[in-house]
């Protein structure tokens, strides 16, 4: 994930793993992960086109943190290919990095260092200016200390805290509305902020009455101030109440309906598996939380490429006809919209990139032009959310909207599953009837399709079980995986795969069992397969 982001977050990676380093993770299992790593560099650059650089500074890193031994890199070379981009890596890590002079230093700073605060620090730098501004009074100078902070997606702490401050000692009430009127007036702290702050507040005035008992009137004060003066919508709880409440309802199983959703999301936008992606969804049992799955789907899509946004669109109209209602979908674009500043923190473009999916779920017909209205209904007016669907109006009003909508993204998704399977199943084909070696490999090559080599592996095993042409068959695979063309994870996927479904192979084919039992013998004996895979039930 590191790999795919800033310097910072690459920088934070690297001390978590020396964090976690001998209490967590001992040093075959850091080693175990890194080859990992390197056994699925082909498949990484995919989507990471400078993956070899960033993985090979992550190794160089490990090295100069000794979480991984020097002779690490001399290992790892003779278990891959060398003709693999895990050997790439590897030659960039002690090249470029570990052979240079001054090379720890060179490494340790590479990303920047350690540029950030943990929550617990900056809640306590939050505190400390909170003070010193309550006792000094100097609002410039509490706006320059926020500012230097470079934190302005928890700001929503430095709101909670000032009210906080402000119930706990009354006559500092006047200080706080004034400090946090001006920064909202001023734009350092967002409208978005300020409303999720208040809502922090308002969630745990209960809790706090034990310490001041007149917190709920005090809050309330504050509350009536704040919207009197202008500087917080009178709807802010409306606004924040859909996402927040539904997170904390049962937290643990939001997080990990979350996770679970975030893999089968990527997933997804690997395989272009769209009937997968369903099933995988309806296992996790969760229709309440379809919502925050449209959430995720399009965030993620939109820190990605123009053929990830247009398949989230497509899938997007794929589960409005089979799992998702509408009042699912208006839920999830609220939720979207409702956090859009904090979104394009990260992502610049996000307020049109957000009005190219309302637009376009309207074209596909997810939605239909009404549905935006109700969408803006739940959002604060003036607010960031608000504009993005006024941007989508916009779109939609204008001539020729709707041919122009459906290739926002260039259309298409490249081949569909299905396609991609066919298109195997012919060169397995023609190869088994004579076809050459080398114009076989060619062939998977030119697919262009590493993430799905698990496919090749597949068929060609059901293949040699059912046509008796298996010294052939195993002659592509070993090519293959020489070549450094097949992976050992997605060899390890394909005999996985062929695993599964054994009980129905067994129909066809009455000695699938004791074939497979000599394939995956074989397979072992050669180094195709991962450690985990002969310990998997």
């Amino acid at each position: 994930m590191a790999m795919d982001r800033h310097d910072k977050e690459k920088e934070m990676a690297s001390i978590l793993l020396s964090a976690l380093y001998a209490d967590l993770l001992g040093s075959f299992k850091m080693s175990e992960g890194f080859m990992m790593l390197l056994e699925s560099t082909e498949d990484l650059s995919v989507d990471i086109p400078d993956a070899i650089d960033v993985l090979a500074v992550f190794i160089a890193r490990a090295v100069v943190d000794e979480i991984l031994p020097p002779v690490f890199l001399t290992r790892a070379r003779a278990l891959l290919p060398e003709s693999s981009k895990g050997v790439e890596v590897l030659q960039v890590a002690e090249k470029s990095y570990l052979s240079a002079p001054h090379h720890a230093e060179l490494v340790e700073r590479k990303w920047g260092g350690s540029t950030y605060f943990t929550v617990e620090e900056a809640k306590k730098k939050i505190q400390n200016i909170l003070r010193e501004y309550i006792e000094s009074g100097d609002t410039d100078e509490a706006f320059r200390c926020i500012r230097e902070l470079g934190l302005p997606f928890f700001h929503h702490e430095v709101v909670k805290r000032a009210l906080i401050f402000g119930m706990e000692n009354p006559s500092s009430q006047p200080l706080i509305l004034k400090l946090l009127k001006e920064s909202t007036a001023g734009g350092l702290i967002s409208s978005n902020q300020v409303s999720k702050g208040f809502s922090r507040v308002a969630e745990s005035v209960d809790d706090l009455s034990l310490d001041v008992p007149s917190a709920k009137t005090l809050f309330d004060k504050l509350l009536s101030a704040a919207i009197s003066e202008g500087w917080l919508d009178a709807s802010f709880s409306k606004s924040a109440a859909s996402d927040e409440d539904m997170l904390n309802a049962s937290g643990e199983k939001v997080k990990r309906f979350k996770e679970e959703s975030g893999h089968i999301i990527q997933e997804y936008f690997l395989s272009d598996d769209v009937p997968e992606l369903i099933r995988s969804l309806q296992e996790l049992s969760a229709p309440e939380y379809n919502a925050i799955f449209l959430k995720k789907l399009i965030t993620v899509a939109m820190d990605r490429k123009n053929r990830e946004k247009e398949m989230a669109s497509v899938l997007l109209s794929s589960l409005s006809l089979e799992l998702f209602s509408t009042d699912d979908i208006m839920k999830g674009f609220v939720m979207l919209l409702q956090s859009a500043e904090d979104t394009a923190l990260d992502i610049v473009d996000a307020p049109s990139e957000l009005a190219l999916f309302l637009a376009r779920a309207v074209i596909d017909e997810v939605l239909v032009p009404l549905n935006l209205d109700d969408i803006s209904s739940k959002l604060r007016p003036n607010s960031s959310g608000s504009q993005t669907v006024q941007m989508a109006s916009s779109l939609l009003a204008a001539r020729h909207s709707g041919e122009r909508i459906l290739r926002c993204w260039g259309g298409g998704t490249g081949w569909a599953v299905e396609d991609a399977k066919d298109k195997i199943s012919k060169l397995l084909e023609e190869y088994n009837t004579g076809g050459h070696l080398g114009e076989a490999c060619q062939c998977i090559r030119d697919l262009g399709m590493p993430f799905f080599n698990h496919e090749v592996v597949k068929k060609a095993l059901v293949m040699a079980m059912d046509k008796q042409n298996e010294a052939s068959i195993l002659a592509l695979l070993q090519e293959c995986f020489g070549e450094g063309l097949i992976t050992i994870n997605q060899m390890t996927k394909g005999f996985a795969r062929v695993k599964e479904g054994l009980d129905d192979l067994v129909l066809d084919i009455p000695n699938a069992r004791e074939k497979f039992g000599a394939f995956v013998e074989l397979a072992t004996g050669r180094g195709w397969l991962l450690p985990s895979f002969a310990s998997a039930p």
